[in-house]
This record gives structure tokens, C-alpha cells and sequence, in this order.
């Protein structure tokens, strides 16, 4: 029987080809594991997104300033203020000297005035009608007076719509100042006492509370 021999030299293609696959093989192994490792490593590189309220925090709310009150420069006194006339005649002048001229004389004793400014011994005053001027300080009083703003104004006995009518007051009468509620204050003339609505008299503040 004839037999063939084998040849080592056979084997030799088929060892290298083994080889470039298991070289092949390896590469393939590398590439999957760093397909799979690449999600965590994009997620360590990927930038943390945030609320943009934990970004910048909301302004600080501020305080509400309370409107201060203007207080006069020479008597630190609230502007503006009521007074009353103290002399029977007061010039009321342009400037606040006795240079400036005269623009109006008042003539009624006791009427109400409302100081504006100050200056020096000197207080800018206005009326009911809104005229006025400067007049030197101790032409004014500090006792208060109000006009009558309603003609046949009742005045009551008690600060109440029901209580019974002491007198009526014309428009323009001229009446002391007394206690100050929320809606009324009492009020001296003509020799009668009693209570008005504050709403028709002027020289008095509509909020203003007198004891």
C-alpha cells in the first residue's frame, strides 16, 4: 500500500491565519469594552445642568420707607401747619423782609392761615383761597380757628347725625377749634358750643385728631 507522507510545511498557512484571527478577535474585544465604558465616561464629562433658581438667588426683598414728615427749618415744627391771625391786621409781602412789598393785608382777628415755609422770623401763610404771603411770625398765633364751609352748618349737641341742632352757622363764620374725632370736632361761636362735620370746615386736617 502506497501512502502519501505529510508535510509539516502544510501547516504553516493555517497557523498564521489563526494568528491574524486571534489578533482580529482581540481588537474586536477592545473596541466593545470601550463602547461600554464610554456612557459613564460621557457622563463624568457631561456639564450638571441646575434650576436656575439655585443659579442666582432671588433679590433680597426691601423695607418700605415710611414718608418722613417735613419738619420746619427755624421751629422744627410739621410743614404744613394751621395757625390762626393774632393781630387785627397783617401784611402778608412778597419776600420775607420788610423790603419786599405788600401783595395783601389781612383784617379779620382769629381767621385760620396755613404756614408753608419758614424762614427766619418769617412764615409764608396761605388762606382758604389760596393767597397769601410772608408774614412775620408774631403776627400768628398757635390757637387754632377753622371757616365754615357750608352755609346754615348745624352745630349738634353731641358728634352725631341724630343729636339735636345747638345753632346754624353760616358759610365764612369764623369758629375756635376744639376736640377732633374721626368725622367731627367741636367748635366754639357766637357764644354756642357744639359739634360739626369736619368734611365742611376748613383749617383742620382730614385725619387730624384733637383732644
Amino acid at each position: 500500500m502506497q501512502r502519501k507522507a505529510t508535510s509539516h510545511k502544510n501547516f504553516a498557512p493555517d497557523l498564521a491565519i489563526w494568528g491574524v484571527e486571534a489578533v482580529k478577535f482581540s481588537a474586536i474585544l477592545i473596541i466593545m469594552a470601550a463602547t461600554l465604558a464610554l456612557p459613564a465616561h460621557a457622563e463624568q464629562l457631561r456639564p450638571q445642568l441646575r434650576p436656575a433658581s439655585l443659579d442666582v438667588p432671588a433679590p433680597a426683598a426691601q423695607p418700605a420707607q415710611p414718608d418722613e414728615p417735613i419738619i420746619g427749618a427755624e421751629t422744627n415744627l410739621p410743614l404744613p401747619r394751621y395757625v390762626s391771625l393774632k393781630a387785627s391786621e397783617g401784611n402778608a409781602r412778597r419776600g420775607p423782609s420788610l423790603s419786599h412789598r405788600i401783595d395783601w393785608v389781612f383784617l379779620r382777628r382769629g381767621m385760620p392761615l396755613q404756614i408753608t415755609a419758614e424762614f427766619g422770623h418769617w412764615r409764608r401763610v396761605t388762606d382758604r383761597d389760596g393767597l397769601g404771603g410772608w408774614m412775620y411770625y408774631t403776627l400768628l398765633s398757635g390757637v387754632r380757628s377753622v371757616i365754615i364751609d357750608q352755609d346754615m352748618l348745624p352745630l349738634r349737641a353731641r358728634p352725631e347725625e341724630t343729636a339735636p341742632e345747638v345753632a346754624l352757622l353760616e358759610a365764612g363764620v369764623v369758629a375756635r377749634l376744639g376736640e377732633c374725632l374721626p368725622d367731627w370736632c367741636r367748635l366754639t361761636s357766637g357764644g354756642y358750643r357744639g359739634w360739626a362735620l369736619k368734611t365742611a370746615l376748613w383749617g383742620v386736617e382730614p385725619d387730624e385728631l384733637r383732644d
